[in-house]
């Protein structure tokens, strides 16, 4: 006789969406076994007493809102407003029928793509001692908008590109049959579609530069001038304590966190 080809009801194969589940479970049970662990084996009195004294905390105040965090702001707003115009100029550039502009913008973007962000803040000190009689306007404030807007330019023209590149050929065809000419159908036609389309990743990018100021303090900027990371870094040696640092990262957080959840809610839309 042939064997018989049914399965034992206790060796029945477990269906892929059981199979999931008890992969889901063993993940869970594991996560919470190390987060009990880590409970246990933090130190947490002495955690507090370095990264959250409430006392240091206060004393962060008001100069963390009404200097750092307003030298912040003012940084991030200035190159990003250099980035966006410059990248835009150099995304037309790199999208122009004239072969020197496209090099240009293709050398401009990949070198300062490819350079480290402090680097390039380095380089700006230099500027005064490699150019004598050359002085970048406001000082430390245009040092700091020059660097973010220098290195988001580059990023930013990629990000213009991309939303060139994304509007219809349609609508250049359609403006130019109305008799526009090929400039008035770019500014008034392709390019208000394109930085619809651009809006999102923009916000993303403005998130970046926001991070990347904290790279100011490498300028070697005074009390007036610091932003965030240097505040945070100036309080936290005068105390011997991390809380300032602490206390710079959750502003960070407060705008950058608001900022992303915009950038994410406009992608879906």
């Amino acid at each position: 006789m042939k064997p018989s080809t049914v399965a034992e009801p206790g060796r029945a194969r477990l269906s892929p969406r059981k199979k999931q589940r008890i992969i889901r479970t063993v993940q869970y049970i594991v996560l919470a076994a190390l987060l009990i662990g880590l409970g246990f084996y933090a130190d947490w009195p002495n955690l507090a007493q370095n990264f959250a004294k409430l006392d240091v905390a206060q004393k962060t105040l008001p100069e963390l809102f009404t200097i750092a965090l307003t030298n912040t702001i003012i940084y991030t707003v200035g190159g990003f407003i250099l980035a966006f115009v410059f990248g835009l100029i150099f995304a037309l550039m790199r999208m122009s029928q004239v072969g020197i502009y496209r090099w240009i913008a293709t050398i401009y973007i990949e070198i300062f793509r490819g350079l480290p962000a402090l680097l390039v803040f380095i380089l700006i000190t230099f500027l005064p001692a490699a150019l004598p009689g050359f002085q970048i306007p406001g000082d430390v404030y245009g040092q700091g908008i020059l660097g973010l807007g220098v290195i988001g330019a580059a990023y930013q023209a990629e990000v213009f590109r991309a939303g060139l590149q994304a509007v219809p050929p349609g609508q250049t065809e359609a403006a130019r049959s109305l008799g526009m000419s090929a400039s008035r159908a770019l500014f008034t036609v392709v390019i208000p579609q394109a930085i619809r389309i651009v809006i999102p990743p923009t916000t993303n990018q403005f998130v970046f530069l926001l991070k990347d100021s904290s790279l100011v303090l490498f300028l070697g900027v005074s009390s007036q001038y610091v932003e965030l990371a240097k505040f945070g870094n100036d309080l936290a040696s005068q105390y011997s304590n991390a809380t300032p640092l602490m206390v710079a990262g959750l502003t960070y957080l407060l705008v950058t966190i608001p900022l992303g959840y915009l950038a994410r809610r406009l992608e879906k839309r």
